[in-house]
This record gives C-alpha cells, structure tokens and sequence, in this order.
C-alpha cells in the first residue's frame, strides 16, 4: 500500500496529473497521480451508499480541488479522471445501474456528474478491473505483459490485461471470475446469485464460512465450536486465527480453499495465457510475509501447476498483490492516463 512516505515531493512529479477515484460501500478513495504512476496526495471521504449519489459527487469534487491545492497544481495540471465503482454498470453511457452496496445510487449517471462536478473528462471503470491495472502499472504485476489479478473478499472478482490493454468485455463484465463454474454437481452451494458449483460459491467469504460451518457439523474438535457456542461468529478472520493457533479443521478449511480457487486459477490460464496471476483483496489469510498466507499461496501454487499444460508450468508467476487499497485509485488513475494517450 502507498504510504505517505511514499509520496514524491511537490517539485519532482511529470505532469499531467490524474486523479484516480475508488467508490466503496464505506468509503470513496481519491487521490492525486502523476505521469509515471506515483501518487502524490490521498484522501477518502464517506460514500453514504442509501443517500443522495449528487452529494456524494460533491464531495468527490470538493476533495479534488483541495488535493490539488495542497500539492501546490490546479485542475489545468490535471488531464483526466479515472473512476471506478462496483456493481452493475453501462460503461458506454458511463451509468450504474443496480450495484448491491450502492442502494441509493441506482440508475445513477456517474461519469457525466463527477466530469461536470470536477470539470474534467473521465474515465470510467469497474473496481476490480481498476485494482487489476494498478498492479499492473505499479504494483506486483509491473514489468510483465499480461496478467490476470483475482480479488477474494465477499465476493470473487478480477481483472485482465493483456498487452497493456484492458480486457472489459462487451457489458462490462470481463473478470467476473466468481462465476467460473468448479462444481458441475448438482448439489453445489450457491452463490450470491443463485448459481450452483461457482468459483465465488466455495471461495468467497461467505463460501468460507459456510465451509467451515459444515465441517463443524461432521467434527467437534475445533476452537471454532467454542466460538459458536459463546455466541461469537465465524468468520474468515476467526478462522485465520484459529488456523495459526493450530487448529487442524481451520487450517484444513483454508488449504481447501486454496484448492478450490487453484482450480478457478487453471481455467483461467488455460484461457488467457498470462505471465503473471496476483491475489489481492481482503480475503488471503494475511498475504505476503504471512506464514498462513504464505502456506494458503503455496497450496494454491501445488494445486495450479499439475494441471498446466507442460509449456506453462516453469513460466507462470502467482503471487500476492502490493497495493492493497490503494491499487483501485491508482490503477483508475492509470486508465485515464491511457485513455488520455489514446484520445488526447
């Protein structure tokens, strides 16, 4: 994750500038990028998801101008705004359309607002394909050709790029990895659309704890049945920690899903043919440096390589994602600045 440190003094940026705009359920992550991917100023402000999307643009613009009067440049140092959000989008017409953690927000122009609010043009995205191009500028996939990120959290999400380009589909739907079929039983769980056997089914958070749920049924030697039974839920961080504090059960739930999504992982290769596969998001059991996360990416890297074709085994790199949060405000201001190189 970008830290304050990280930010380059106010005389050395490579202007133009870009503003990269992250909507979230919780908060709107904004902040101030130049030329060469390096932020600048950052700052986040409440979304209020049920409340009115105007006064939420407002504040987006408000914000904007005040990170670029504090770093000394005003809005003709800025070319272009990068702007990614979650949920069902119309990328064309630059709407949302139905996002399940914006229920205030349906039906919403958002592009056309926030580029009259901040009065400059706009780059419109969905949120993980932002976070996929920010690892990809400047993240753990920098210097590769290709990549695919995957993001695991309450749900299962992605982005693809290839040859530096962005892979948003048709609708707006490239790298909805959760809905990659594993389970082609009948009797798989479902996921939050209904749907049986799905990549997001078995690895979401929610797919975890229902996992570790059932296992409890079946065996009684857990901490997570002393959990349950004072009252306390499941959760991926309880099961984390139980993990590491040796819970065999907890730790077989985590290995499991580290199975489940390497079968996810091989279709996808075997589709896209990347140089490079990074897992991001909230959901990787504490991630690089990690000895559980570390042990989780092992797994997942054991389970993906036998089933490769024998060309890709010794190329393909999996590993952890090295923005964190930040990767979406980043990798939106990145797009603007391709869209800005495209079009002027």
């Amino acid at each position: 994750m970008a830290t304050r440190e990280s930010f380059v003094p106010r005389k050395q940026p490579q202007l133009p500038l870009y503003v990269g705009i992250d909507v979230g359920g919780t908060s709107i992550k904004i902040g101030l990028v130049d030329d060469a991917g390096i932020s600048l100023a950052y700052q986040a402000v409440p979304t209020d998801p049920e409340g009115d999307p105007d006064r939420a643009v407002q504040r987006i613009a408000d914000t904007v101008e005040t990170l670029l009067q504090e770093a000394g440049y005003t809005v003709a140092d800025a070319a272009r705004v990068g702007l990614a959000t979650p949920g069902t989008m119309d990328l064309h017409e630059g709407m949302l359309l139905t996002p399940g953690n914006l229920p205030g927000w349906w039906n919403f122009p958002i592009r056309r607002r926030v580029s009259e609010a901040c009065g400059l043009p706009v780059r419109f995205a969905n949120d993980a394909s932002a976070a996929a191009y920010g690892e990809y500028w400047r993240g753990a996939a920098t210097g590769h050709d290709s990549m695919v990120l995957l993001t695991l959290g309450t749900g299962v999400g992605g982005g693809v790029i290839v040859g530096g380009a962005l892979l948003e589909g048709v609708h707006g739907c490239g790298g909805e990895f959760g809905h990659i079929l594993i389970d082609a039983e009948d009797d798989g769980p479902r996921d939050s659309f209904g749907k049986m056997g799905s990549l997001e089914a078995y690895c979401s958070s929610y797919g975890v704890v229902r996992r570790a749920e059932a296992a409890l049924r079946s065996d009684g030697q857990s901490k997570l049945r002393d959990l349950s039974a004072a009252g306390e839920p499941i959760t991926p961080l309880a099961i984390s920690h139980a993990a590491e504090a040796g819970d065999a059960l907890a730790r077989e739930v985590v290995l499991e899903t580290a199975r489940y999504l390497a079968l996810g992982i091989v279709t996808l290769i075997h589709t896209i043919d990347p140089d490079s596969v990074v897992l991001g998001g909230a959901m990787t059991f504490g991630g690089a440096g990690h000895p559980l996360g570390e042990e989780f990416l092992q797994r997942i890297c054991e389970e993906v390589r036998p089933r490769l074709l024998p060309s890709l085994k010794d190329f393909l790199q999996i590993r952890f994602a090295q923005l964190g949060s930040d990767a979406g405000y980043i990798g939106a201001a990145g797009l603007a600045r391709l869209e800005q190189e495209r079009t002027g």
